[in-house]
C-alpha cells in the first residue's frame, strides 16, 4: 500500500510550503490535507491513495458528541466573549441567544460540510430578525466585492468576515497583497455607498437591496 506524506510549514503560508515527501508533487482526487498544530511547527498528515483524505481528516478532527451544553461549559471557564459560527436558521439563532453567546456568525463554512446548504447571504435576514438586535450578527462566506459588503450590511449584518480574498492576496503579493485586497474592498464599498446615496454606514438600509423573496412577493 502506497502513502503520500505532505508537510505544511508554519513559517510560510504559500504553495511552496507544501512538500511531497517522495519528491513527486502531485494532487490526486484524494490529495492529502495538512493542518497546523499548536504544539509543534510541523504536522504531517498521512493519507492512503484510496478514499478521500479530506473526509478522513474531518472524521478525525470533528467530535460528533458536541452539543449546546458544551457552549455553556465554555462560558463557565472564560470571561471572554463567545461568538458561535455556522448558524443558518432562526431556530439556531434563538437557541444561541438562550445559552448566552455574545454574537452570531452566519456561515455555511464555505459550503464544504453539506451539499446544497444555503448561501449565507440568503439566510442572513431571517437570523437578524430572530435576534432582534439583542446581540451582533456577522456574516461569513461569499464576500468578494465591496457590493457584497453593502448587501450584507443592508440585510442587517454588523460586520462581514473575509477569507479567501485575503488568502489570494497573500499568495500573490504577500503582505502587500493583503493590504491591496482590503483597500480594493474599501474603495468598492465607498463607491457603492456614494452611488446609493449613503454618506455613512448607518444610512445603508433594507430598502437599498432586493432579494429573491422580494421579487416573488411583487409577482404575487
Amino acid at each position: 500500500m502506497q502513502y503520500h506524506i505532505y508537510v505544511l510549514s508554519l513559517c510560510s503560508f504559500s504553495c511552496r510550503s507544501v512538500i511531497c515527501a517522495d519528491n513527486r508533487f502531485r494532487f490526486s482526487w484524494s490529495f492529502a490535507v495538512a493542518y497546523l498544530c499548536s504544539n509543534t511547527n510541523l504536522l504531517v498528515f498521512v493519507a492512503e491513495d484510496k478514499g478521500s483524505s479530506l473526509e478522513a481528516f474531518a472524521a478525525e478532527t470533528h467530535d460528533p458528541s458536541l452539543c449546546w451544553k458544551d457552549i455553556e461549559w465554555l462560558r463557565s471557564i472564560t470571561s471572554l466573549p463567545i461568538l458561535i459560527k455556522g448558524v443558518l436558521t432562526a431556530e439556531d439563532a434563538i437557541k444561541a441567544m438562550e445559552i448566552g453567546v455574545a454574537g452570531i456568525v452566519v456561515s455555511n463554512h464555505g459550503a464544504r460540510q453539506l451539499d446544497y446548504s444555503p448561501a449565507s447571504i440568503t439566510v442572513l435576514e431571517q437570523v437578524v430578525r430572530a435576534v432582534g438586535g439583542k446581540i451582533p450578527v456577522l456574516i461569513d462566506g461569499g464576500v468578494r466585492r465591496g457590493t457584497d459588503i453593502f448587501k450584507a450590511l443592508a440585510l442587517g449584518a454588523q460586520a462581514v468576515l473575509i477569507g479567501r480574498p485575503i488568502l489570494y492576496g497573500l499568495a500573490a503579493k504577500g503582505e502587500y497583497g493583503v493590504q491591496r485586497v482590503i483597500e480594493m474592498l474599501k474603495a468598492e464599498l465607498e463607491l457603492t455607498m456614494a452611488l446609493s446615496g449613503c454618506p455613512t454606514l448607518k444610512d445603508i438600509t433594507r430598502s437599498h437591496v432586493r432579494t429573491e423573496q422580494d421579487r416573488l412577493n411583487c409577482r404575487l
